[in-house]
């Protein structure tokens, strides 16, 4: 790389030594909460702590709702994801192209939904260097594929399952395959997303249970906040059976579930929610949380617990009671996408069976939020309400943006693979000891 000596790098490398020096004071339990917890990436460090309550939230305030787009840049001289003391980043793939949802296989290999490529990409490690040496299209002439799933859940699965924006396709899948087999077969239809396809949130995500009877399948909103014919099948998490049979509702009332997964131990299904916007910088707060059976989140008419949206001001009151209150409250706008338990060997203990989230970033804030890997600490299956900056510095000091975190995994070394649809690439976390 070259030397920084203009004044951004120079401004750029006090900002990362900030973020280390806080990273440093993780073991003295640096812990956020109200307003300071709501914070902007300024705030951000591996390490840093944040707990939001439903008490903290402001009063909505729709006049100061905020058109912020991130401006994507190159990443500055010498930048370089920030994550906890004794863990390390190294780049495992780049070249992509807008890479999404990842998925590891039982034998090691991890399948990347390019999406706007509507293709499915194979990489394989055979040599665990924390390199692939394999690049493969592993499908292709797909539709906004997304979610990813193989079934049945366990060492040998004998299809994989793909959620495309207007449906749920398979795909015949035996280990160590390098490409599909045939071409997918339409398991359940879905209503589609995109400016393409009907408008709306877009994204599919797909997850078996653990007896693989039940596959889940979430659907965003058409819109951010109205009700309409439109909506009826949209803001909701379906089951049916691995065939797409005997589909209902499991959830509603989610406005973009957009992560899905399940607790490998207790089978609970859980979500990671993008929120509404235009009620001002710290309204509608993003969350992860258990998804209940039959259970209500609010959309569009109340949000966290029962809170009225001014915009349906008086509107279904009969539901006010029954609204489900999310586990864990997150940043405002941060869009959080996937998300996954971590079930790996590698990383210390204290995270086993935590969930590592990605937060893809904001655009209806002030100040930017997002733009990071999360871990939310889940103890003996009940998330304790608060998480944990882990993977940090994708916002340089001027505010740009050079990495947007999508998909995250655990690979079969243990380490931890982050999607980066900005930097079209995949970032490795591994443990290596203090």
């Amino acid at each position: 790389m070259k030397r920084c000596i203009d004044s951004a790098c120079v401004t750029w490398a006090i900002a990362v030594g900030m973020m280390v020096s806080m990273a440093a004071r993780a073991d003295e339990k640096l812990l956020l909460t109200g307003q300071d917890a709501m914070g902007d990436w300024t705030s951000d460090a591996p390490g840093v702590r944040r707990k939001i309550r439903v008490e903290d939230l402001p009063a909505p305030a729709e006049k100061e709702s905020a058109m912020n787009r991130p401006k994507e840049v190159k990443p500055p001289d010498k930048a370089w994801p920030q994550v906890p003391p004794g863990f390390e980043v190294t780049l495992y793939q780049s070249d992509l192209k807008k890479p999404r949802r990842l998925m590891t296989a039982p034998n090691g290999d991890i399948l990347v939904a390019e999406s706007k490529s509507d293709q499915i990409t194979l990489l394989r490690d055979a040599d665990g260097d924390g390199k692939p040496e394999l690049r493969k299209v592993f499908a292709k002439g797909l539709n906004q594929p997304f979610g990813l799933a193989f079934y049945p859940p366990g060492a040998e699965p004998t299809h994989l399952y793909i959620g495309n924006t207007d449906a749920v396709v398979r795909l015949p899948y035996q280990n160590g395959d390098t490409e599909a087999r045939a071409k997918p077969e339409e398991v359940l239809s879905l209503s589609a997303g995109g400016q393409l396809t009907g408008g709306g949130h877009w994204t599919r995500d797909i997850v078996f249970s653990l007896d693989g009877k039940r596959l889940f399948t979430s659907i965003g909103s058409k819109s951010n906040v109205d009700w309409n014919q439109a909506e009826e099948d949209r803001a909701r998490i379906f089951e049916s059976d691995p065939h797409g049979r005997n589909k209902q509702v499991y959830a509603w009332g989610i406005r973009n579930p957009v992560g899905l997964a399940i607790h490998p131990k207790t089978g609970e299904l859980w979500t990671s929610v993008n929120e509404r916007d235009e009620l001002g910088d710290n309204l509608v707060p993003d969350y992860i949380t258990r998804v209940k059976e039959a259970g209500f989140y609010g959309w569009p008419w109340y949000y966290m617990g029962g809170h009225q949206d001014p915009r349906h001001d008086g509107a279904r009151p009969d539901l006010k009671n029954k609204v489900v209150t999310p586990d864990v409250i997150l940043q405002a706008h941060s869009a959080s996408l996937c998300l996954t338990f971590y079930e790996g060997t590698q990383f210390p203990q204290q995270y086993h069976q935590w969930i590592f989230a990605a937060e893809h970033g904001s655009w209806n804030r002030t100040r930017r939020t997002g733009y990071k890997v999360i871990a939310v600490p889940v103890n003996g299956g009940k998330a304790t309400g608060e998480y944990v900056d882990f993977m940090t510095g994708f916002v340089t000091p001027e505010g740009d943006v050079w990495g947007r975190p999508v998909g995250v995994t655990v690979a079969k070394d243990g380490a931890l693979l982050v999607s980066d649809d900005t930097g079209n690439c995949i970032w490795r976390v591994a443990w290596k000891g203090e």
